[in-house]
């Protein structure tokens, strides 16, 4: 069917008479109200008069900086500041300077994602104990600053991470000499046994075998500088996961990221030496602090705190940690510039800005830009962006008054890694550019491939990579989900878990993604092609050898694959071809099918197993054909609607597509879609609306997920299903909102299948074929529109209503 022909189907369905496929000419005639018919010549005049008529009323856009004029109360209130890998939670309390010290990829014995510290800065005389107080996230080039003024004393204390570096930097202004001390606290300076729910922080969960303990770092004065550190213990949880599991032959052949794991760093200032000890308690956590204290007040202080991990010996890391100091010392002005500039070009490369009169929808697009920023600040990291938290977690008390823990805390583990959340982190980062930043969460399942695929030929003895849902980062399922009261006789390749048993299909999803970073960025994938082609194995191997189990033929009748028993994400359990485990196969085979670098041989072999993929099932409300969640299941145990994930994330209906009353009618009348519709946390509801053009349901739900958190920074959202600040809020948040602006489907891009008229907005978006588009809105009209490549203009299709 041609794109024409397409076009005046979906917005034929939308209430549409006729398409409004996008050519310049039409476009400058209509947006200068003149006759279409007008010489190129008069039109190109025109234009040019309207183009600088449209920069006074509609300039460019600008991240808009968050300012407080007041201190904090307590963590809780902490601004979000990072670069690299390395993420800052910073507040000015009672007069001093705090931030946490997090980073990517810092896992404890225990899998516990652990701060690195805390630091305090305090000045004397103290510029923050007068009535002027300013502190002000710099969103445009990734810094924040602190100001501050008492009496006649005025400071500027300026904090930024080095994005290609893993340092932060401190710098303190003043216009009269003063002394600047800065301290190091810890509450790992002793063992720490933890108890009952703090073990939801490791991956021990409820189920802790023995005592476990966050054991202590290593603190101390090393010259001038103070050096911090936590080395894990020969034995890990890996070490225990192996025995449970009954994989101790192939030990030494599978990954182990926590082995010999160094992380710490060290803090440094110009003309600063060993203050003291101290201790204290912050919140309900009592620490130890060790200082360092100008030698001589100075209107210029600068503080440098490096921050290195290594899976070596002591003496090794202790070698890298001295190497990256002197990094630090070159030129710091170069060093801030690259890193601004490198937030200069994030910012440039995509955004949604929007100017309405509901102040709700401005909320979303101001929340949006914010939680991306967030995002930004683990662009590099060893380790994927966490669900539960990323980078900036703060004391748990403050969300939760009976979880009187220390700030290691976060809920749903640390080097646990839960699929269904994780995707709605990265699905966004396509849309947005951020492609770059893709690459940790694709880095890890490669990382983990052979441990998946030796874990299947053990269990079950054919080949391709099991992945659980709730996996570690070594590749294993969690230990309190794979169970220690299983049943000796239970299947040793599955987790003994009510809500996860049977759920493999979630590596999909970041299968998919890989893929689609070929399609939109051209990006050479052909290093996870074998992880791809593994994931697709385990479900051809896996489902034919269950039948051969139950009888003598691996297919159905009709030569299909028996998907059962299988799991409708963690909702419909039990299920006979659940419907979100066909669409993921279906796409990512078809996805394959159009890779242009794929071997004859290979499209063969996709091809033959695309034609055993069951077709989805459908059943009825109200006299409505509905998507159903498979032929059949069991029981319902969540809250999921996996019949929708046809519509998103696999694309199989849509706007412009066949089957879209289906679809609409699944979201409208199912009765358990109905039932589990919510904003908060993972839920995607705003993301199904905006995919089917539901433009006043997904204007409702995403405005609804991307308010104001209520607390003081507005993209803290939770802890809703998870923890504060929950990742996969925002990232669900942010798919809807791109959604409702643009949607793509193969070649063609439409705009504003979602969008309300009345909200004014400038975005700019990438879309398949190495393409970005850019528009602007105002009073229901597009003013500007600005397509990259010029070719692909004519694959856009306006979908306004």
């Amino acid at each position: 069917m041609n794109l024409t022909t397409k076009a005046q189907r979906t917005l034929s369905i939308l209430g549409r008479k006729e398409p409004k496929r996008f050519t310049w000419s039409k476009f400058l005639c209509k947006a200068l109200n003149l006759p279409i018919s007008l010489s190129w010549a008069n039109l190109c005049r025109n234009f040019i008069l309207v183009f600088f008529v449209s920069l006074w009323f509609f300039p460019k856009a600008k991240s808009q900086n968050i300012v407080w004029n007041t201190q904090s109360k307590n963590s809780s209130e902490s601004m979000p500041v990072g670069g690299g890998d390395i993420g800052l939670n910073l507040w000015v309390e009672k007069g001093e300077v705090y931030f946490y010290l997090s980073k990517s990829g810092a896992f404890d014995e225990n899998n516990t994602l652990l701060k690195l510290g805390r630091i305090k800065l305090k000045l004397s005389p103290n510029p923050f104990a007068g009535k002027t107080f300013k502190q002000e996230l710099i969103l445009k080039d990734g810094y924040a600053q602190i100001t501050g003024a008492n009496g006649g004393l005025n400071a500027q204390v300026n904090i930024w991470v080095d994005v290609f570096k893993p340092i932060v930097n401190i710098e303190v202004k003043s216009n009269r000499n003063i002394s600047t001390e800065v301290g190091y606290e810890s509450w790992r300076f002793e063992d720490r046994i933890t108890k009952g729910k703090e073990n939801n922080q490791n991956s021990y969960k409820w189920a802790p075998q023995g005592i476990v303990k966050t054991f202590k770092d290593n603190v101390s004065f090393q010259g001038n500088k103070i050096e911090f550190f936590h080395q894990n213990k020969p034995e890990t949880v890996f070490d225990v996961a192996v025995k449970q599991q009954g994989l101790e032959n192939y030990k030494t052949e599978l990954v182990n990221p926590l082995k010999n794991l160094i992380f710490g760093g060290s803090i440094q200032g110009e003309h600063m030496s060993v203050d003291k000890k101290y201790a204290g308690k912050y919140l309900n956590t009592a620490f130890q602090g060790w200082s360092l204290k100008s030698e001589k007040p100075s209107n210029i202080n600068r503080i440098t705190i490096s921050l290195y991990s290594a899976n070596t010996l002591v003496d090794e890391w202790k070698r890298g940690l001295l190497a990256l100091e002197e990094k630090g010392k070159i030129d710091r002005d170069i060093s801030l510039k690259a890193s601004q500039n490198w937030w200069n070009e994030y910012w440039n490369r995509s955004f949604i800005y929007i100017n309405s009169n509901d102040s709700l929808a401005n909320q979303a697009g101001k929340n949006y830009q914010l939680f991306r920023y967030m995002l930004g600040c683990n662009a590099f990291g060893t380790s994927p962006t966490k669900f539960n938290g990323g980078l900036f977690t703060f004391d748990p008390v403050i969300t939760d008054t009976t979880l009187k823990y220390t700030p290691d805390f976060r809920n749903w583990g640390g080097g646990t890694h839960t699929a269904q959340n994780q995707r709605l982190v990265y699905w966004p980062m396509l849309k947005s550019g951020d492609f770059e930043m893709m690459k940790p969460q694709f880095d890890f399942y490669l990382m983990i491939l052979k441990t998946a695929e030796l874990r299947t030929k053990n269990a079950w003895g054919h080949n391709g990579a099991s992945f659980t849902e709730q996996l570690e980062n070594f590749g294993l399922p969690n230990p309190a989900e794979y169970n220690w009261k299983r049943p000796l006789d239970f299947d040793k390749g599955m987790e003994y878990n009510a809500w996860l048993e049977y759920e493999w299909d979630t590596v999909l999803e970041f299968c998919m993604m890989i893929l689609e970073t070929e399609r939109y960025n051209g990006n050479n994938i052909q290093q996870y092609m074998p992880l791809i082609e593994s994931s697709l194995t385990f479900f051809k191997e896996h489902y034919s050898y269950l039948a051969k189990q139950r009888g003598a033929k691996a297919l159905d009748a009709n030569g299909h694959l028996v998907l059962y028993p299988g799991s409708g994400a963690e909702t419909y359990k039990m299920a006979y071809n659940s419907t979100s485990t066909i669409a993921g196969l279906k796409s990512v085979l078809q996805r394959l099918l159009e890779l242009k670098s794929a071997s004859d041989v290979q499209k063969k072999n996709w091809q033959e197993m695309l034609n055993t993929i069951p077709p989805i099932s459908f059943r009825e409300f109200s006299g409505k054909t509905t998507i159903a969640p498979a032929k059949s299941w069991e029981r319902i145990n969540n809250t999921e609607s996996p019949q929708l994930y046809p519509v998103y994330p696999w694309g199989i209906y849509g706007i412009g597509k066949p089957g879209l009353d289906t679809a609409i009618n699944t979201f409208k009348y199912d009765t358990d879609v109905l039932k589990f519709r919510s904003y908060v946390g993972w839920k995607q509801d705003n993301i199904f609306a905006a995919r089917l053009g539901l433009t006043k349901e997904a204007a409702d739900l995403t405005k609804a997920k991307l308010k104001d958190s209520g607390r003081r920074f507005s993209a803290f959202w939770g802890p809703g299903f998870d923890w504060v600040p929950d990742h996969n809020w925002g990232g669900s948040g942010m798919i809807g909102l791109q959604e409702m602006l643009m949607q793509c489907d193969g070649k063609d891009i439409y705009l504003f299948p979602a969008w309300p008229k009345n909200w004014d907005v400038h975005f700019k978006l990438h879309a398949p074929y190495q393409t970005t588009v850019e528009v602007t809105l105002k009073n229901g009209k597009i003013e500007n529109l600005k397509v990259t490549p010029e070719s692909r203009e004519t694959d856009v299709i306006y979908v306004l209503k």
